[in-house]
């Protein structure tokens, strides 16, 4: 049996990498930007653009004691600009327009009060050039907008729209499969009878699989050895990556682990010293990557997490998740000399500490437990006491 560090080594050392491909840029929100940086086709913004609803003033005129303007023309957002003829005058703006020429200052509608055409400035905190964002102030025309490696979020997704990119090229998806097994298993429409369960690991892998943008198909596997060996011989021929959810432990129907060394799998572990999840078997084939996750909902759920999603990243080319911290509320008492992965609530103290506040269950059986939770905060093996006050790793999953 082998240390959570050590596999969580072995699962980042077979990370896997699939081609890059060619999307409309809608499409890639959770993808990784790949082949290039992504440059800015013009200044941003463009020109000097108002940011306020209001007047556009030459300050000059204000800072000489000038209060009110004779309003000659407004300029709209989407128009061509206009030009103010008369220093004395104003020119009424709109948020997004072009900062009219010869003006340089805007002053906002709160801070006028405006009859018969004629803007009376009723503040005498006006600065010059406020309420104007100035051609540039953000990039400059063939500036280094997207870096490289992005992972592209709805914020880069914006940006590729304003810079006219409509397709981008990114990391490709991996073929990704979620398999259940068990005859224990029932559809989720299906009415069980009394020995069985309705199939929850599988949606609930994939759900999670979704909000990191991989798609996944859905198969099921019967407590039968032949029909696993059919199915996982035409699993390995069309698939990149494999997660099984159960059959791994050391049951008489426990099948997986030997059926997958029967069909050429390398085994790289079986078993980590750790709770939940302490069955996880992990193998690859040349072209395939193999989770094989214990059949406890929870189990299964803390080991996407604590290893799926840093290979995923590994094999996007992204860095490693950077580890965050949270501070026991409680005192907790943990015998067993394994890493315990203890299901927390988070809240934010008044000093500003991310508190973590141990929830309980009845085990790694219990999911309905997962939803008053926050995350899972890894508790070092060689110990069995921990302090409230201490502070110790944390994977997020709310």
């Amino acid at each position: 049996m082998i240390t959570v560090e050590e596999a969580t080594q072995i699962v980042i050392e077979n990370s896997r990498f699939v081609p890059d491909e060619m999307v409309p840029f809608q499409k890639a929100v959770g993808r990784v930007l790949q082949a290039e940086d992504i440059m800015a086709d013009r200044d941003f913004p463009p020109f000097d653009r108002v940011s306020m609803d209001g007047i556009a003033i030459k300050f000059e005129r204000f800072e000489n004691g000038q209060r009110k303007f004779s309003i000659e023309k407004t300029q709209a957002a989407g128009a061509p600009q206009l030009a103010l003829e008369d220093e004395a005058c104003c020119i009424e703006v709109m948020t997004g327009a072009m900062l009219p020429q010869g003006t340089d200052t805007v002053i906002r509608y709160e801070d006028l009060s405006i009859h018969d055409s004629i803007a009376g400035v009723e503040t005498e905190r006006v600065e010059a050039r406020q309420n104007v964002h100035r051609r540039g102030s953000d990039r400059r025309e063939m500036d280094v907008i997207l870096e490289r490696g992005a992972l592209l979020s709805s914020a880069e997704i914006g940006v590729l729209a304003t810079i006219g990119c409509t397709e981008v090229r990114v990391s490709g998806l991996h073929r990704a499969c979620i398999l259940s097994s068990g005859d224990e298993l029932v559809e989720v429409h299906e009415t069980p009878l009394p020995h069985q369960i309705r199939k929850s690991n599988v949606h609930v892998m994939a759900a999670v699989l979704g909000t990191w943008g991989l798609n996944a198909d859905l198969l099921h596997l019967p407590d039968d050895p032949t029909a696993i060996e059919t199915t996982l011989r035409d699993c390995l021929k069309n698939y990149d990556v494999l997660l099984m959810s159960g059959g791994v432990s050391m049951g008489k129907f426990d099948h997986l682990p030997e059926v997958l060394e029967k069909i050429g799998v390398r085994k790289w572990f079986h078993k980590v010293s750790q709770r939940p999840g302490k069955p996880f078997w992990f193998g690859s084939t040349n072209s395939t990557v193999i989770f094989a996750f214990p059949g406890n909902p929870v189990s299964s759920f803390m080991c996407l997490h604590r290893y799926f999603q840093p290979w995923l990243r590994a094999s996007r080319g992204l860095q490693p998740i950077e580890n965050q911290y949270a501070v026991l509320a409680e005192d907790y008492f943990f015998k067993p000399d394994l890493t315990y992965f203890l299901q927390v609530e988070l809240t934010n103290s008044p000093d500003g500490r991310l508190l973590a506040k141990p929830v309980t269950g009845q085990g790694s059986g219990d999911l309905a437990n997962l939803v008053d939770s926050d995350a899972f905060m890894e508790l070092p093996l060689e110990r069995q006491e921990f302090k409230a006050g201490e502070a110790f790793p944390i994977w997020r999953f709310r």
